[in-house]
Formats: structure tokens, sequence, C-alpha cells
């Protein structure tokens, strides 16, 4: 009897584990797949930026020129992007967070 009751007691200890290691697990993909949202919005306004620089000479000097004059498009309700430039000859400031979470920047 007192075997039944270790060996009952071992086996909801191993299961415990395993549901805490799959819980850890995708929490570490979910955090993977919100930062590589962050860095391809980083890296799409930093791209249309250049774009504007080598089509126009200049930088714009707001994120608006970007998403009407070269189709930047990005979850506004899910993301906020920074973009602070500093002088037209000047790659901008670019920082993308998500509303209530992580941040990257340039």
């Amino acid at each position: 009897m007192k075997k039944n009751v270790s060996l009952i007691a071992f086996v909801l200890l191993l299961a415990a584990a395993f549901v805490f290691v799959m819980i850890r697990g995708t929490e570490g993909v979910k955090e993977s797949t919100q930062q590589n949202g962050i860095n391809a919005i980083h890296q799409a306004v930093m791209r249309a930026a250049v774009n504007c620089y080598s089509i126009e000479g200049a930088y714009p000097s707001n994120l608006d020129y970007l998403k009407e004059n070269y189709g930047l498009r990005y979850d506004e309700g899910h993301y906020l992007v920074s973009y602070d430039a500093f002088a037209s000859n000047l790659l901008p400031d670019v920082f993308v967070f998500e509303r209530g979470g992580a941040e990257v920047g340039s």
C-alpha cells in the first residue's frame, strides 16, 4: 500500500514538472515571436527612411510621410513607433514598442 502512495506521488510530481516545463516553453516562444514582430517593424521603418533618403536626398521629417509615400504599414493598434528625425541628413532614431510590452530601438 505504501508503495502505491509513493508511486502516485511520484507520478503526480512528474506530471506537475512536465506541465511547468510546457508552460515555460510556450512563454519563451511567445516572447520570441513578439520580439520578431518588433524587429520586423523597426527594419521596415529604417528601410523606408533609407529608401526615401536615397531617392529624395533627405530623410523624412515624420513617420506619416513614410506611410503616405513609401507604403509603410504596421498594426498601429498593437505597436507604437517613435520616429525622431533630428535633421534631414542624419539617420532618424526609431524605437518600436509593443503596446504594453517590449521595445527595440536604434
